[in-house]
């Protein structure tokens, strides 16, 4: 998963950058219209087949489809935004008179804000989870907290402890957020595990148990993240504040950045009243008769709409946290420019990433020692996503597309970073069009990304039916067109992330 810096690409030029940049934005608002288009000619049966809300916006309809969208916004507007606010208070508060109960102070905002909306009972599931991953990671052994650890995930999916857990609760929405609850804090209990097992000993017992406390119950990652190891979280939590960390630079951040989240909910919220691409991808029907150019534009919209959520979900805990003093991972890089398996999983979800890497890939022997052990240990990173996302059957075919990509990549860059392959390439072919080759290859990379993302978001019918129709049916129609569009926008992503020559 983890790859060497990247070379300078060669400069193309200025004319060509652009017609690249016409034809990658023409065709996304081109698609988007069709798509659009669409959706308004199947409203009214789309609305009686699947109730479509009223919108916002005068003289459109709302697709209420995306669970993960509706969810979220819906507690956001009860309760985590107040929540949020709210320990973004005390920190300042604490931060500017009372440095010294900061940490602790947060850890009780934090439980107690916990508790009023999972409850005690849900709470004190997280306690038993917390406790036993500590008790456990005392011995010191990684393979012990690994397995304490994996067993506690399982239970997520143990059927008899799932009904006892939701006859807790009036309604199925709180059930889901104790669940999100328990995956996400699952993966800062193994962090917290295997640092201790990996550090030499030093703290007291209730020294640690303090601060994974405090890291489990951090408020703004608490419920979906983004993901933070322990050992950053306590090394940033014990930095004194910057100099230049004034009260109005603070404020001026403040201002700034809410006001991009509010723009990233409004791009959210616009595209689900001018395309309704949930609900008619959750149809075989509709998927069979879309039209080529709005086929495309359900693909594109699919995951621009996934990155947007994202922005957005991210946004504003990672901003609480910056104003924190703490370094949160970066937010999600734009999808259009992603051209590459392992791009992809280096800057969409940088926290998630990271924590692969450090806890799976790496201690497996990663790069290190060899291709098998690289294939092994990435094999196993994808393997635990599929498990932490649920294993459903749509999950493991999504892991493997993933985890072919990824090794498919790698090993096209280490055959053409042989010597023998290098001089042929210097011999015949410029900077320019290596950086051609380059992107051309891409293309076909990107065609498989997008693939494996629309399984992942809408399953594997979703995948099949684009697979059927662009690649068997129309191998010589749709697909051509396809490629090159999907050409231009590789250089785009190209021009974008590679380093200056």
């Amino acid at each position: 998963m983890k790859s060497k810096s990247k070379a300078p690409l060669a400069t193309l030029p200025w004319i060509e950058i652009l017609v690249y940049w016409l034809l990658s934005f023409g065709s996304h608002l081109y698609s988007f219209y069709h798509l659009h288009r669409f959706s308004k000619k199947h409203e009214k049966l789309l609305e009686r087949e699947y109730q479509l809300e009223e919108g916002l916006l005068m003289g459109f309809k709302r697709d209420p489809s995306d669970f993960e969208w509706n969810f979220w916004t819906e507690w956001g507007r009860k309760s985590l935004l107040w929540s949020l606010a709210g320990h973004g208070i005390i920190s300042r508060f604490t931060t500017v008179f009372y440095p010294k109960f900061r940490v602790p102070a947060l850890t009780i905002y934090g439980f107690l804000a916990a508790s009023s909306v999972l409850g005690v009972k849900g709470v004190s599931v997280l306690l038993v989870h917390m406790a036993l991953s500590f008790l456990v990671a005392q011995l010191r052994k990684p393979a012990l907290s690994w397995a304490c650890n994996l067993l506690l995930l399982s239970t997520l999916h143990f059927q008899p402890l799932q009904e006892i857990q939701r006859r807790w609760y009036n309604s199925e929405e709180e059930y889901y957020l104790l669940l999100f609850s328990i995956a996400v804090c699952g993966l800062r209990f193994i962090s917290f595990s295997l640092e201790n097992c990996w550090c030499p000993a030093g703290r007291g017992g209730v020294t640690q148990l303090c601060w994974l406390l405090s890291y489990t119950f951090y408020h703004p990652f608490f419920y979906n993240g983004p993901i933070i190891t322990y050992k950053d979280y306590t090394e940033q939590m014990q930095r004194h504040a910057e100099e230049s960390d004034r009260r109005e630079s603070a404020f001026r951040y403040l201002v700034l950045r809410s006001g991009r989240i509010i723009l990233w909910w409004c791009i959210a919220e616009y595209m689900i009243h001018v395309m309704y691409m949930h609900t008619i991808q959750s149809n075989e029907t509709y998927l069979e008769i879309l039209p080529p150019w709005a086929l495309g534009g359900l693909a594109l919209a699919l995951v621009q709409f996934f990155y947007v959520k994202y922005l957005v979900l991210f946004g504003f805990p990672s901003m609480l946290a910056t104003l924190d003093n703490l370094a949160p991972p970066k937010l999600p890089s734009c999808v259009s420019i992603m051209h590459s398996f392992t791009g992809m999983w280096r800057h969409f979800d940088e926290g998630l990433y990271r924590w692969l890497i450090r806890y799976i890939y790496v201690p497996l022997g990663g790069s290190q020692h060899g291709a098998p052990f690289k294939i092994l240990s990435t094999g196993l990173a994808f393997g635990f996503v599929c498990f932490w996302h649920g294993g459903s059957d749509y999950l493991q075919y999504w892991a493997v597309m993933n985890w072919a990509g990824v090794l498919v990549e790698n090993g096209l860059m280490s055959l053409f970073a042989s010597p023998s392959i290098q001089s042929t390439v210097e011999q015949h072919f410029s900077a320019a069009m290596k950086r051609r080759v380059i992107a051309f290859l891409c293309a076909f990379s990107t065609a498989m990304l997008i693939l494996s993302n629309l399984v992942f978001l809408g399953g594997t019918h979703v995948g099949r039916i684009f697979w059927k129709r662009v690649f068997i049916q129309g191998w010589s129609t749709v697909a051509p067109p396809m490629l090159a569009f999907l050409y231009c926008f590789a250089q785009i992503g190209l021009e974008w992330t590679s380093p200056p020559p």
